[in-house]
């Protein structure tokens, strides 16, 4: 399918792409390699393509943290280079930059991509980096909760006068706003703890969760519809988005997940993206295994099947 095209799926797909050391094909990603696999994505029909955040990563049977690209100075430049595609963050760490800042980024990556951006954020989880790079790793999820508050102001409102105890934001502005999209950028939160759910319910327009299944996602699904009834809001207003790893060119293995990768062939591995679609994922983002220009364009086929199961 060309990058033109309509789409026959119900549904969008997108493919993350390699951020980390050794992730491609054991070697380290390089920006042309970034820019050959997100333009090759787009041309065989992916809605969107994902970026990781993180400073160094701790990668399976690995002895050292990896090392990791920064994520808003790739996903800056890849704003320039694609044109259709959607552009996210899976996801960003509020904890590594001051709110209001990060607000004001998503604001400028939201303007060059000409409204393609969805700001994926999360609290972290990785301590060591955390203590490598000099940020508090206490009181996360307040930390998060106060940040949340500020971000939302600024790109949903233009403006926010926030003060609390990790975080402030005084009379603060965000101007010059010429984005194509007043509201800002969709607010995607990844994560399935209780009370991480309930300011997803508050404040987010769409949710995450990494690395599932069609029966786990049935499971989580459930858990969402809860923490959104409780906030007073429609569950159907908020967007549920999901990742899978999947092995292509005839890799077989887990890669490390307590969750077995999509894998096999085009049609089960199709059968598997339908499968998540069914239980409710709206977007699925596909961490590919190899992730290379050719394990990206494996999926063109694939992607064939899913739309012709969508006819």
């Amino acid at each position: 399918m060309s990058a033109d095209q309509p789409r026959r799926r119900s549904f969008k797909v997108g493919i993350k792409l390699p951020m980390i050391d050794g992730e491609m094909a054991r070697q380290v990603p390089r920006w042309p390699d970034m820019v050959a696999m997100a333009q090759t994505a787009e041309s065989i029909g992916f809605d969107s393509i994902w970026v990781v955040d993180h400073f160094f990563y701790h990668m399976p049977r690995r002895e050292k943290q990896a090392g990791v690209w920064e994520c808003w100075s790739f996903l800056s430049a890849l704003a320039a280079v694609t044109t259709r595609v959607e552009l996210g963050t899976l996801v960003l760490c509020t904890g590594f930059r001051n709110p209001a800042l990060l607000a004001k980024m998503a604001d400028a990556v939201e303007e060059i991509s000409n409204g393609r951006l969805i700001l994926g954020i999360g609290a972290g989880w990785n301590e060591y980096e955390f203590n490598a790079f000099g940020y508090p790793f206490d009181h996360r999820v307040s930390r998060f909760e106060e940040a949340l508050t500020i971000i939302h102001g600024l790109l949903k409102h233009g403006q926010v006068d926030f003060v609390g105890k990790y975080h402030e934001a005084r009379e603060c502005e965000l101007t010059p706003r010429g984005g194509p999209r007043p509201e800002g950028p969709p607010i995607m939160v990844g994560s399935s703890a209780p009370r991480m759910l309930g300011l997803t319910a508050k404040y987010a327009d769409q949710w995450n969760i990494f690395h599932t299944s069609p029966e786990q996602l049935a499971e989580r699904r459930a858990l969402v519809d809860a923490a959104c009834e409780a906030a007073g809001r429609d569950p159907k207003t908020l967007v549920r988005t999901a990742s899978v790893r999947a092995n292509v060119l005839g890799r077989t293995s887990r890669q490390g997940s307590s969750i077995p990768p999509l894998q096999g062939s085009n049609e089960e591995i199709a059968e598997g993206i339908l499968a998540l679609a069914r239980e409710g994922a709206e977007h699925i983002q596909i961490i590919p295994d190899p992730s290379t220009i050719r394990g990206i364009a494996a999926f063109a086929p694939i992607l064939e099947l899913v739309d012709r199961a969508g006819q």
